[in-house]
């Protein structure tokens, strides 16, 4: 009780409250301006952690991080373009949803439902990390090809009732993604002699130009064909209440799957994301109003978001194992503050865990207010004549695709999946599962050479880990499901 004491006393000191606004409000910024990712905000700070005490370092790179995967969804909502590769599972529902006058609604639900995932994972990380973090070291790279798989699946769950055209667009994803030296062999694949081609096809400027330069030459094009949004955003909270009563299942299933998957090294925010959106529409009772501005889905992967964010941490704090690049990033810091992580921290020093941990639940908090304002500020976007706002918009995106590498060969990068994106949407091809073909798909290999390695070439090797087989049956009886599923409805209808 002493530690826990002495640890609320360490966070309610004016430089860690003042570090954790300052954070915010940038963190808030990063994550709202396209290209700008939330591991970049997090690698920005670290030199000023340099000057920081250790519980305001901490709580500088953890504030920073809330605000960004929160701030990703708001370009999404308004202009269709995700702020972060975890904002792109959903991004076209909540684009549906502002198109429909709603803006405001789905605007809250990222907010409110951010928070609560927030929460979610920081309880869990208060009371399960020890236990949780064991059941992720028994992830191997047998388990993480199997929970790929069942990732990618999702891409089919998410193409709605074109799963066919769903599949041609992640193939495509899948394609991309093999492109450089990024391979077990470390072989030059599908570069044509091209030395900026070696690094791979850079997923931030893809994703921009599939989103964000689609739309705009769509609007170029056929200027009358883009609908004018409908509604201006008023107070984000209302009917915030009735949603979290009416969806609490899809709130609390968004959250543990989200912890869940946020658990296991490697895995992140950005697949729990995908998972949960695609688990959401697979499960609901109105699968049909997806895709057209239903928020069901936002409440389930907005939940999950943010519950991954805090669930990253487990294993980062209890034994040293980065969950997602941002933690890779945050373990450094705690090393140079001599918080090194691992199981003798929560003896050695226990009240800098217990600060750890208010800091998280403080950031959360700290959301609402500070993402209303954000939310305020940026939704004067709509009230801009879009002949003025797309030009605006195309500026960010060349800032933001330059400033991932600081190269003007993904500028090329952001141009071609541009020109791709349109080409897609023009014959109706659902661009979201290219996406998480090229997040997901190098994950795939690298799991899968592996796996072969330690099986010396036996493909039963792959299932004769309780774990591994138990994901094994759920992915194929998923896949069988799904077909079954699908033919019943075809039959249905002839």
């Amino acid at each position: 009780m002493e530690a826990v004491l002495t640890a609320l006393q360490m966070v309610a000191s004016m430089d860690v409250l003042l570090a954790m606004l300052g954070s915010a409000l940038f963190g808030l910024f990063v994550g709202a301006v396209p290209g700008l990712t939330a591991t970049m905000a997090t690698a920005l700070l670290v030199p000023i952690t340099f000057f920081l005490p250790p519980i305001p370092a901490v709580a500088v790179m953890v504030t920073a991080t809330a605000m960004a995967i929160f701030a990703g969804d708001i370009p999404g909502c308004l202009v269709r373009i995700p702020g972060t590769p975890a904002s792109a599972a959903y991004v076209d529902e909540s684009y549906a949803m502002t198109r429909k006058g709603q803006a405001e609604t789905a605007l809250g639900i990222a907010l409110v439902f951010s928070a609560i995932g927030g929460l979610f994972g920081t309880l869990v990380l208060i009371f399960a990390a020890p236990s949780l973090a064991e059941f992720a070291l028994q992830f191997s790279s047998f388990e993480y090809f199997w929970l790929v798989l069942l990732g990618l699946t999702c891409a089919v769950f998410i193409a709605g009732d074109q799963p066919l055209r769903g599949m041609v667009t992640l193939f495509l994803g899948l394609l991309f993604g093999a492109v450089g030296l990024e391979n077990p062999a470390a072989h030059p694949r599908f570069t044509f002699g091209n030395a900026d081609l070696l690094g791979g096809v850079s997923l931030i400027p893809a994703m921009i130009g599939l989103f964000a330069v689609s739309e705009i030459l769509r609007f170029s094009v056929a200027p009358t064909q883009i609908d004018a949004v409908k509604a201006q955003v008023g107070s984000v909270f209302r009917g915030m209440g009735g949603m979290i009563i009416k969806y609490r299942k899809q709130t609390l299933r968004g959250s543990l799957l989200g912890t869940a998957v946020g658990a296991l090294p490697g895995a992140g925010a950005d697949m729990a994301a995908w998972m949960s959106y695609a688990l959401s529409r697979k499960t609901s009772k109105e699968p049909e109003k997806f895709g057209t501005g239903h928020p069901e889905g936002l409440v389930e992967a907005g939940a999950a978001n943010n519950s991954a964010l805090a669930s990253a941490w487990i294993p980062a704090l209890v034994f040293g194992i980065p969950g997602d690049s941002i933690t890779a990033i945050v373990i450094g810091v705690l090393y140079m503050k001599n918080m090194n992580p691992g199981p003798t921290i929560f003896i050695n020093s226990p009240e800098n865990i217990y600060a750890v941990f208010a800091v998280f639940i403080l950031a959360n908090l700290l959301m609402l207010p500070l993402g209303w304002l954000c939310i305020k500020a940026a939704t004067r976007l709509l009230r801009t004549p879009r002949n003025i706002l797309m030009p605006v918009i195309l500026m960010f995106c060349v800032v933001g695709s330059f400033a991932i590498n600081n190269s003007p060969f993904d500028l090329w990068i952001l141009i071609g999946f541009g020109l791709l994106g349109w080409f897609l949407e023009a014959h109706r091809f659902p661009i979201a599962p290219a996406i998480l073909g090229m997040l997901l798909g190098k994950m795939l290999e690298e799991n899968f050479i592996t796996s072969m390695i330690k099986s010396e070439g036996n493909l039963l090797g792959f299932v004769d880990r309780p774990v591994s087989a138990g994901l094994a049956v759920f992915t194929v009886l998923v896949w069988v499901l799904s077909g079954w599923f699908a033919l019943k409805r075809r039959m249905a209808r002839n």
